[in-house]
Order: C-alpha cells, then structure tokens, then sequence
C-alpha cells in the first residue's frame, strides 16, 4: 500500500482530490484536469463507481465519482442535470474514463461542470476502478484510524498540562507546537495576552491585532470566521466569559485550511486555559504585563518590531509616545492586596496609559507611555501616592525619558541604579515624592557599589591605620580627620567644630598625616580621603 502514497503524503491531513490524482494506480490512466482545478483540495470522503443516470441519490457528499461516460445523457438538459445533481450533493470531483463512449469530453458536460465548480478530470487510458476504490478506501480507513491516535495524543497532551497545574502560557504554546499554528489568548476588549508564533513573527501576528480581532466578529461557538479566516472558540466557565483563544490560518502557500485536528486542539487549548484560571490567583493581563516587560527590561523579544507588536496588542501606545520607566519598591507587602491591579486601575482613570507588572518579589515595574507634550511628572508623584499609601516605606525610582521602545531598557536600567542607590530612609527633596538619577551624589553612589570588593579594599587602605590606632589609644582621630575635611582644609572651622584648641587640632593632624602617609595640604589627597571616609560611613550603616 505504501507504493500508492503520493509523493510526500503523510496523512497528517484529509486525503484531498489531487492527492488521489497523483497515486499511481490514477497517474497510468493519464489524468488531465479540464475544468475546477482550483477546487483539487476538495476533501475525498469516499469513492464511487457508478453507470447509473441519477447516481446524486446515491451519494452523501465528498465522493470521487468515477464513470466510463456510458450513462451520459445525450442532451444537453440531461448533462446538465446530471451535473447539478452531483454539485448539489457535494460529489469532490467527476473523473470520466474516455476508451469506451468518448475520446474527448463532451462539451456539455464541460460546460456545465464549469458553471458549477465541479472538478472534471478525464481518463486517456484504461484504469481498473475496483483497484482504485481499494487502494483509496484503504488510505482512508487509514487516514481514520491515524487521525484517532493523534487526536488520543492531544487529548493526552492536554490532560497532563491540567493534571501538572499547568499555567496559561504553558497552555498556548503546547497548542501552538502541537499544531504548528500560531496560537493568540486574547480577553474581551480584544488585547492579545499571550502568543506563540508558528511560522511567523510576533510581529506579523499582532500588528494592528485589535482591529483585525474585532473585524472577525465575537464567535460563541468554534468555527472558522473573519476576513482572515480566523479559528476561534471561547474561553468561559459556568456561561461567564473570559476571553478566546485564536488560531491563525497558515500562509497561502504553506498548507491547508483548519482540519479537525486543529478544532480539537483548540478547543482543549479553551479547557485547559479554564482549569488553568481557575487555579491560578493572577489575573491574565497581569501576567501579560509582566511577561512583556521582563521581555523589554531584559531584551529578551527577537526584534523591536516583535516588542512594539506585543506593547500594542496589550494597548500600549507604539507611535509619536514618549516612555519613562519606574520601579516601586515595595518592601513585605499583604500578598492579598494586589499592589499591580490598583495602581494600574489608579493610573487608567488618571487618564495614564501604563504596563504594570511584578519584575521581582516586592518590586513592580511600570511603563509610562506619554503623549507628544504630556509632562511625566505629575503622573509620577501620583503614581508615588499611590505607592506610599500601600506602604510608607515605598520606594519609587524613576529612570529618564526616552522616545524609542528600544529605549526603554534603558531606562528600566537607570531607575534600578537609582533604587540601588537609595537607602531606607532616605530623605526625599521636598518638592517630590520620587526618586531620580539627578538624586545620586557620591554617597548615594558609594552606598550602590557597597558590596564591591574594591570599594572596601580602597576604604581600607585609606584609613585602615586610622581606625586601628584609634581602636587601640583610645582616641579619636577620625572624627578630627572629618572635621578638617568637612571644612574644606581650613583648621579653624575644624578646631572649632571639634571643640578644640588650635594647637591640639595641629598636633592630631600631624599623628593622622603620620600614619595614613599623606599630605593633608594636598586638594587630591583631602579628595580621596573624603570619599573613602563617606564610603567607611556607607558600610558602617549597613
């Protein structure tokens, strides 16, 4: 049987009208198409050997019917209804032997399988019927017998992606890796929350995904629709729905139109994505946030087209916006409340377009989207209002504006230097609620790099002797070194600061310059001691 597959047939789809065309128990009898090639990948349901002059009542639908001409009526009125009666039952395709009635189809009949899309292939050469119905028949019971494994595969496949907790992303890439389809879970207002490409980009997927979603209509049942033939079924649960999830067609030139298979994967895809909301507490735009800007912070999508296409579908704007990226740091926080919905739901009804998501445990990442001359401040002191009336202990960093999406890690990045910067407690201007990169002195710098070896080997060797000396005397030289520096060299400011008389600040100064081998009289060398003492006060407030 194997010899009569056509050349590459798997029977991973329905065995089509071309498909039986090209087995080579049909090729020996020369088949030439003469009217309906368009229609060669009309499904083959079965095949029907007939010299009957109504053979329609005999048929069901989907049929190859199979004929020598012999019962051809001779009039054209005759051919005609003979035709109409075939196209109306849904035969596949008329295939007309000429050796014994005709050498060349008659005209009518041409004529009129012409007029009703019926596919006419004619027969140069004899051909042994029964052998064609046995060889077919064969492939379909196989065909049959194969797509039941594979939809007990899918059934399978879905049932251990429920049993494992399986979360929604989980769900719609194994339905796009099982079909070999793209595979989108959008919610009611037509955002695409999650996609998985198949044979094209995220960006070829989604762009303008809303309009397009909604030009396909709302589709209660599962069923192809749309001008782009989208497949489509809904995901609901006790008649409440949440969203659908949407199968794209391939290409033109890359396969067939959705088979069953591909409804049944689906429609496991509606279940599983049901059981699996069910289960799992966070909202699904909230993971879409999330997972779109981990994408961005971490540069993870393949291309900037493919990062606008996700930001879009999720209604952020991609065109003539501005961006600024923020990072609140919540700290121990009630894991009932919710910190993204609110403040997303907060910023939406400021009028503020915003992605929100949780980037780490107590720390949640917002992405600002501006309109061409809308200043970003006053949405961000809000947005810190919001934050601190969660917890008061909040920390809100801000990184720059940028104006390109591609920028925008960027600015995820400044803000975390910011944050890393800031220690608790730290004193706010007194004109903002926020923290920024303006904000980082030498300090705030000094505490970000405290955990680097470096800056604790240089502090060390600067004032190592310092500390020790003062440790084992009893004195406090330190505390005299940051006097004189903090008075910019000038010894009467210092000594009165430090309570004391002129010559005793003179006699310590000279121990200090003693032991840390240094000209205090040096700007360079009074600069370098500053900053390791600020960094020595950095790690001793650890």
């Amino acid at each position: 049987m194997n010899d009569n597959h056509p050349a590459g047939q798997e029977l991973t789809r329905p065995l089509t009208v071309a498909d039986v065309l090209a087995l080579p128990v049909l090729s020996a009898g020369q088949p030439q198409v003469v009217t309906g090639a368009p229609h060669l990948d009309r499904p083959v349901e079965w095949v029907h050997v007939t010299e009957l002059t109504d053979p329609a009542s005999f048929l069901k639908g989907g049929e190859l019917v199979l004929t020598t001409g012999m019962p051809l009526p001779e009039d054209a009125a005759g051919v005609r209804r003979y035709v109409d009666e075939l196209a109306d039952v849904g035969a596949a395709a008329l295939v007309i032997e000429l050796v014994r009635r005709y050498h060349r189809p008659p005209d009518a009949l041409v004529e009129a399988c012409r007029l009703r899309g019926l596919p006419l292939v004619t027969l140069a050469k004899d051909v042994n019927f029964l052998e064609v119905t046995q060889v077919v028949h064969a492939l379909l019971l196989g065909n049959q017998t194969d797509a039941l494994r594979r939809a007990q595969r899918i059934h399978e496949a879905f049932t251990a992606l429920t049993l494992r907790g399986a979360g929604p992303e989980d769900v719609v890439r194994a339905a796009a890796e099982i079909s070999g389809r793209t595979v989108v879970l959008e919610n009611l207002v037509h955002q695409a929350l999650i996609c998985e490409p198949s044979g094209r980009t995220v960006e070829e997927a989604l762009t303008d995904w809303e309009q397009r979603s909604r030009a396909t209509g709302p589709g209660a049942h599962t069923a192809a629709c749309g001008p782009e033939g989208w497949l489509t079924t809904p995901v609901e649960y006790q008649g409440e729905r949440w969203g659908r999830a949407v199968m794209l067609p391939a290409r033109a030139d890359e396969g067939p139109a959705f088979g069953p298979e591909d409804i049944t994967v689906l429609e496991r895809t509606a279940m599983a994505l049901t059981v699996a909301r069910l289960i799992h507490p966070t909202r699904w735009e909230r993971t879409a946030h999330r997972n779109v800007l981990r994408e961005l912070v971490e540069q993870r999508h393949l291309s900037p087209q493919d990062a606008g296409a996700r930001c879009a579908a999720l209604g952020l704007p991609t065109h003539r916006s501005r961006y600024v990226a923020v990072l609140v740091d919540l700290g121990p926080q009630d894991t009932e409340s919710d910190p993204e919905s609110r403040i997303f739901r907060e910023l939406r009804t400021a009028g503020a377009v915003s992605l929100v998501g949780e980037l780490a445990p107590g720390r949640l990442g917002i992405l600002l989207a501006l309109r061409p001359a809308e200043p970003w401040r006053p949405i961000v002191e809000r947005l810190s209002g919001i934050a601190l009336g969660m917890a008061p202990k909040a920390v809100v960093s801000v990184g720059s504006e940028v104006t390109d999406l591609r920028d925008t890690a960027r600015s995820f990045r400044e803000a975390a230097r910011v944050a890393e910067a800031t220690p608790p407690g730290q004193p706010l201007a007194p004109d903002r609620s926020f923290h920024e990169l303006s904000d980082i002195g030498l300090r705030r710098l000094l505490y970000a790099l405290r955990e680097d070896p470096r800056i604790q080997a240089y502090t060390e060797r600067q004032l190592g002797r310092l500390v020790e000396y003062d440790t084992r005397h009893g004195t406090d030289l330190l505390t005299t070194l940051r006097h004189y520096l903090d008075a910019a060299g000038n010894k009467t400011v210092a000594a009165r600061r430090g309570g004391l008389a002129r010559e005793t600040l003179y006699q310590r100064l000279r121990t200090i310059e003693r032991l840390l081998v240094r000209d205090l009289e040096s700007g360079d060398q009074r600069t370098e001691l500053h900053a390791a003492l600020t960094a020595l006060d950095v790690l001793r407030a650890r």
